[in-house]
């Protein structure tokens, strides 16, 4: 990798172009790709840069192909700026069964829609979002390609010793959210095997970037000098980036019945060792509270690396590349992963 992927980005539209530049793989998948693509679920933290790495890599591959972003948008400017990009995109309710079946057909389905954060408030939607609306959506583009994201809260906790669950472990959901993934899961495997549709399972396990994911989350804290909780110790993550394009990379190997794979990087991370790496970029003295669990929420990346290759961004770059935005003032999404969280009660 180019020592320029190493320069922290110093604004969003550096830090947007970098998470959505396509990698070889991805533009070489692209090439060989027939027909047009939508991002179902584009509005949320991957959509927008997923959609403008699959518009990307189809232009540098010189595949006349329309990627299309459906969302409900409730953010506009968001819509504006993939427009910009030449993203078609697509204003529905996917849960409206009129607007579902009225969006364009298209060969290659990204299925990113869910609900995680209410779920303790608002359990109903969860399981609408993430067990019912799959099987629509399987039904819809039944003759089409479909990656699916999923998560490896499936699997539950998981001891330390072990490295993490792969795919072949038995999923054990232990509350609500979890639950209603796996029935997500289920539900598409149904329709893929019903309707022999080509299809992808996602298991990602923390995407992260400058404003989001687990390390804004422990930075904040630390920035703040606030107690880090070690009680969920140790987890993973692995740049949106890498994810996007080991995602669309992904429909090269879609089966039925699904193809699964945890996306996820190779480090098995300690959350002090993480703070203390923070610390030391900050100049804060970092406290803790807690004790190491035994058992974290953790996937084994191995399949993932054979098929897909290595993550090119590193967690320690990943880390000052976080340290930098924060230190300098720069947006986040204010939204907390939960990470630390044990019990499923997002």
């Amino acid at each position: 990798m180019s020592s320029k992927h190493h320069v922290p980005p110093t604004d969003i539209d550096q830090l947007e172009e970098l998470i959505s530049r396509p990698t070889e793989p991805v533009i070489a998948t692209m090439l060989h790709l027939s027909g047009d693509l939508i991002v179902l679920g584009a509005g949320g933290k991957i959509g927008p840069s997923l959609a403008r790495m699959a518009k990307r890599a189809s232009d540098q591959a010189e595949t006349a192909r329309r990627v299309i972003a459906v969302s409900r948008f409730s953010d506009s400017a968001s819509r504006k700026r993939l427009e910009e990009f030449g993203v078609e995109t697509v204003q529905a309710d996917l849960l409206d069964a009129d607007q579902l079946n009225s969006l364009p057909d298209a060969e290659n389905i990204l299925y990113l829609a869910g609900h995680k954060f209410g779920v303790t408030d608002n359990p109903s939607l969860t399981w609408a979002m993430n067990s019912y609306l799959p099987g629509t959506v399987m039904q819809r583009y039944r003759e089409s390609r479909v990656v699916a994201y999923s998560t490896g809260c499936v699997y539950g906790l998981s001891d330390l010793v072990r490295g993490g669950a792969v795919e072949t472990d038995p999923l054990n959901p232990t509350d609500e959210y979890s639950m209603s993934c796996v029935g997500r899961e289920r539900i598409i495997e149904y329709y893929s095997r019903t309707n022999s549709t080509p299809t992808s399972i996602l298991r990602l396990n923390y995407a992260v970037e400058p404003r989001y994911g687990v390390l804004v989350d422990i930075a904040k804290m630390v920035l703040a000098e606030q107690p880090i909780d070690v009680t969920m110790g140790h987890c993973n993550v692995i740049w949106q980036g890498d994810a996007n394009a080991m995602a669309l990379s992904s429909l090269a190997n879609v089966s039925s019945p699904p193809f699964v794979v945890n996306v996820v990087g190779p480090e098995l991370l300690s959350v002090r060792g993480i703070a203390e790496s923070f610390g030391r970029l900050f100049g804060k003295e970092v406290r803790f509270v807690g004790t190491e669990s035994s058992v974290c929420l953790l996937t084994n990346g191995q399949r993932c690396h054979e098929i897909f290759g290595y993550p090119q961004v590193p967690v320690q770059t990943l880390i000052q590349w976080t340290a930098d935005w924060l230190f300098r003032g720069e947006p986040t999404h204010n939204k907390p992963t939960g990470f630390q969280v044990l019990d499923g009660r997002y």
